[in-house]
C-alpha cells in the first residue's frame, strides 16, 4: 500500500506594521507619469494601509472587498442623502478611502508574495464597475434631489452620462492596449516625469473623489463637473491617438533602420494616463 505526505506548508509569519512598511517602501511601483494625486497622495497612504492590512493577515482580495465596500458606502449616501455640504464631506471621504483602498491591494499582494492572475482581474472588474457606478449616481441623485434654483436636473444628469463614456472608453483603451503592446512583442509609452504627472491630474481617480467636497454647493459644483469633463475627454483623445499609433506599429519595424522609412519613436509613443 502506498502513502502519500501529509505534511502541510509551512505558514507563513505576518510582517508586523513596521516590517511591513519597511518592506513596501523597497516594493513600490515607478511614479513617472502617474497622475500627482495617485503619486504624491494615494500610494503614500495607500502604502500605510497595506502595512496595517498585511499586520492583521488580510488577503489582497479582502483589501479589494473593503475598497468596494467604502465606495458603494459612498454612492449610496450620494443617491440618498439630501444635497447639503455634509453629504458632499461624507461621499468624499468615503469615496477617497475606497481608493486608498484599491492603491493598497496590489501592495499587500506585492509585499506578501501572494499576487495571481485571479487577484488582478478581481481588482479590474471592481475597477471597471465603480468607474461608471460613481457618475451613474450623480445623475440618480441629480434626479432624485432636484435643485431647480441652482441648475437643471437634466443638465447634470446628461454631464454625468457623458462622463460614464469617456471614463469607461478611457479604462478599456488603456486595459486592452496595455494586453495588446504585450502579446505583439511592442514597446510601451515613455514613462513621463513631475509635468505629465500634473497634466494628468483630470484623469486622476482621487480628483474625481474630492470634487464632491462640492456638493452642497450646487453653483460651484457643476461648473467644476463640467470642467473636469472636458478636461479629462481632452487628455482622453490625445492618449488614445498615441495608444492607436502605437499599436499600428508592427514588431519588426522596430528592427534597426526601421524609422527612416516608419514614423519616430515619438510619434509611434502612448501615454499613460491612470
Amino acid at each position: 500500500m502506498s502513502t502519500t505526505s501529509t505534511a502541510a506548508a509551512p505558514r507563513r509569519r505576518r510582517p508586523t506594521f513596521p516590517e511591513a512598511l519597511a518592506g513596501l517602501r523597497a516594493a513600490q511601483k515607478p511614479g513617472q507619469g502617474v497622475p500627482a494625486y495617485t503619486r504624491w497622495v494615494n500610494r503614500p497612504l495607500a502604502r500605510y494601509a497595506a502595512a496595517e492590512a498585511a499586520a492583521a493577515g488580510l488577503t489582497p482580495n479582502g483589501v479589494t472587498a473593503l475598497s468596494a465596500v467604502l465606495s458603494a458606502a459612498g454612492l449610496a449616501v450620494l443617491v440618498a442623502a439630501p444635497p447639503a455640504p455634509a453629504t458632499g464631506v461624507v461621499v468624499a471621504v468615503l469615496l477617497a478611502a475606497g481608493y486608498v483602498l484599491d492603491s493598497a491591494d496590489g501592495q499587500v499582494a506585492r509585499l506578501t508574495g501572494t499576487g495571481s492572475p485571479a487577484g488582478e482581474w478581481l481588482d479590474h472588474v471592481v475597477d471597471s464597475i465603480r468607474t461608471p457606478a460613481l457618475h451613474l449616481a450623480v445623475a440618480a441623485a441629480a434626479l432624485l434631489h432636484p435643485r431647480p434654483e441652482a441648475f437643471p436636473a437634466t443638465a447634470l444628469a446628461v454631464l454625468a452620462a457623458l462622463f460614464v463614456l469617456v471614463e469607461v472608453g478611457q479604462f478599456m483603451s488603456q486595459i486592452l492596449a496595455e494586453q495588446l503592446r504585450r502579446t505583439g512583442g511592442l514597446s510601451g509609452p515613455p514613462a513621463g516625469g513631475t509635468l505629465r504627472s500634473f497634466l494628468n491630474l483630470p484623469t486622476d481617480a482621487g480628483v474625481t473623489c474630492w470634487i464632491f467636497l462640492l456638493w452642497g454647493i450646487p453653483a460651484l459644483f457643476l461648473p467644476a463637473y463640467a470642467i473636469l469633463l472636458a478636461a479629462l475627454a481632452a487628455i482622453s483623445a490625445v492618449s488614445m491617438r498615441r495608444k492607436y499609433l502605437g499599436l499600428v506599429t508592427r514588431p519588426a519595424d522596430t528592427a534597426p533602420g526601421a524609422d527612416a522609412v516608419g514614423a519616430s519613436p515619438t510619434d509611434r509613443s502612448t501615454r499613460h494616463v491612470r
